[in-house]
């Protein structure tokens, strides 16, 4: 049996076979997963995130990530602390952040390794194009739930899996770093089985509130 990356369940089942990668789903929580024999290793995963041309200065970078940093400003003033998990080469939501008075905290296993930043707690986390790549979710939303102060927001940007059935054709799972997708259910699964308030969706854009 191959084990739900996320809840662990062992009620999963072969959903999609294709180009010597294996993707499986999970009837528990909903979730479809790569299969952890597929995974590159983790010095191919920082070569790849390497190639990202992820300029900060860049238009349709910033346009591409607003909104996040717009439900931020929205929802939370520049007395906040926040935290940009997952921050990858180019921090681009810390440098709009920043640059209207927020202050904000980076974290990447790879790039901006300080783990004593996960020490603090937080009003607000952003994790933009980052929840995809969770190999270990479980222990991921833990620690993320862990970091935000009562009333604080954890901030999602991933592209859902919204009609299963076009999977073949989805340039999402083509990306070998991506091994976890999301759709309504396993959202709804993770907010209740971690202890947040709510889940509120918005196309690309999920916010759970603790």
């Amino acid at each position: 049996m191959t084990p739900c990356l996320l809840c662990h369940s062992e009620s999963t089942a072969s959903f999609f076979e294709g180009n010597t990668q294996s993707f499986y789903s999970c009837s528990q929580c909903g979730t479809v997963f790569r299969h952890p024999s597929n995974f590159i290793s983790a010095s191919e995963e920082k070569a790849r995130y390497l190639t990202h041309n992820n300029d900060v200065n860049d238009p349709r970078y910033r346009q591409f990530v607003s909104p996040i940093t717009e439900k931020v400003m929205e929802e939370f003033n520049t007395t906040s602390l926040g935290l940009d998990f997952g921050a990858g080469t180019g921090p681009v939501i810390t440098e709009i952040l920043t640059n209207k008075g927020y202050r904000l905290n980076l974290y990447d296993p790879f790039f901006h390794p300080d783990v004593s930043v996960l020490n603090e707690t937080y009003d607000f986390i952003v994790c933009c194009e980052v929840i995809e790549h969770f190999k270990k979710p479980q222990k991921e939303f833990s620690l993320l739930k862990r970091l935000l102060k009562p009333d604080g927001k954890l901030y999602c940007m991933t592209h859902l899996l919204c009609e299963p059935r076009d999977f073949t054709n989805w340039y999402y799972k083509d990306d070998p770093t991506h091994v976890i997708f999301y759709m309504e259910e396993n959202l709804r699964w993770i907010r209740d089985n971690f202890g947040f308030s709510e889940v509120k969706i918005d196309e690309r854009l999920i916010v759970f509130s603790r």
